[in-house]
């Protein structure tokens, strides 16, 4: 069997405390370890560059990563994936806000650059495997043959909601070295190993809009915004009421923002983008009893063939509630809450646990009133 100090593995370097730590670790295991920084964007292109230069894919984070890897006495290397970010991610994130829907961007990111350039790149370099500095656990269960997601042990911390969409094949190729470990014992091993990044603050903005104003964003990347300006705002009764910006700069269960008067809160409850027209009401009016989500990828569970009962996270700070989901045609499911839950977002991901196990995952489709 080969042993660890064989086995190569990239590294995707953020620049920040938790791939630091990922690497070092790593290292500390016996691995023979490659850094890479993705160049996903730049600022030319995306605007908002408040930070002069800082923050995701920026000159300073880039100098980050290649200190601590040169701490760490370790290859580092940047790779451009930005045709392959724009294509995957950033089109995306457009073309959903114009069908009316709030996407997800760094499940796009996750599923299709880092299980999939990053992944092609390590096999070019000679490596078995990528790590990254994810909050979660991957292992293989032999019992079932598949290679299982769990919920990192920090639950304050775990990100596997944005991980559903990795293959199986991806699964095997995968390490979280900081998935057993909490937040602040990731910063005292940040001390430990000296690295530069020990204190560094978290970015918690999409990365491509540093500025976290995707209304600018979206206006710099298509012009004719501008046409769909002055569309209507009806109750639920269909009256009109008021005037929005645009039907892109709206989302389910959106209160401020709105430009209305009204004698208790009102959010939106409903998008019509072929009217180009923004329904609101209640919070009572948001609130769901299930969904239909499409585009499924079944992860730790193969695709089950009964009606199953798990715990269905709907948006990544809220979460996971009981619920059973059901087949539908053309691999969609249907997902049916115990208890009826607020605000489901078409665009989001839906997301399948069993306890810390992930089953699986999708983009939801719509909400079931």
């Amino acid at each position: 069997m080969q042993d660890k100090s064989q086995k190569t593995v990239v590294v995707a370097m953020s620049g920040g405390v938790d791939s630091s730590v990922a690497a070092a670790l790593l290292i500390e295991q016996g691995y023979n370890c490659i850094g890479v920084t993705m160049n996903l964007w730049d600022y030319d292109r995306v605007g908002g560059n408040l930070n002069k230069d800082s923050g995701c894919c920026s000159i300073d984070t880039m100098d980050d990563a290649r200190c601590v890897c040169a701490t760490l006495g370790i290859p580092y290397y940047v790779v451009n994936f930005r045709e392959e970010f724009e294509a995957a991610v950033t089109d995306n994130f457009m073309s959903e806000y114009m069908e009316g829907r709030t996407p997800n961007p760094c499940v796009r990111c996750n599923t299709f650059i880092k299980w999939g350039a990053l992944l092609n790149k390590a096999e070019e370099l000679g490596a078995e495997k990528i790590a990254t500095g994810h909050y979660a656990r991957c292992s293989y269960d032999e019992k079932s043959g598949r290679h299982i997601l769990q919920k990192g042990l920090d639950g304050n911390k775990d990100q596997s909601y944005a991980l559903w969409g990795i293959r199986q094949e991806g699964l095997a190729k995968t390490l979280f070295p900081v998935g057993e470990f909490s937040k602040p014992e990731i910063r005292d091993l940040a001390r430990k190993y000296n690295l530069r990044t020990a204190e560094k603050k978290e970015s918690m903005e999409i990365c491509f809009i540093p500025d976290n104003d995707y209304s600018r964003y979206l206006k710099k990347k298509n012009t004719s915004l501008a046409d769909l300006e002055n569309g209507e705002i009806v109750n639920q009764e269909n009256e009109v009421i008021g005037r929005h910006k645009g039907f892109p700069f709206y989302t389910i269960g959106q209160r401020k923002g709105l430009g209305l008067a009204m004698p208790a809160p009102v959010y939106v409850t409903e998008i019509d983008t072929g009217a180009n027209r923004i329904k609101i009401g209640s919070n009572q009016n948001l609130v769901h009893r299930g969904l239909i989500a499409d585009k499924m990828n079944w992860v730790s569970l193969s695709k089950p063939n009964s009606e199953i009962a798990v715990q269905a996270k709907i948006r990544y700070n809220s979460p996971a509630v009981p619920a059973c989901i059901f087949s539908e045609k053309d691999g969609a499911i249907r997902i049916l809450f115990d208890e009826p839950q607020r605000a489901v977002t078409p665009g989001q991901s839906v997301v399948l646990y069993q306890d810390d196990l992930v089953v699986g995952g999708g983009i939801i489709q719509s909400y079931l009133k």
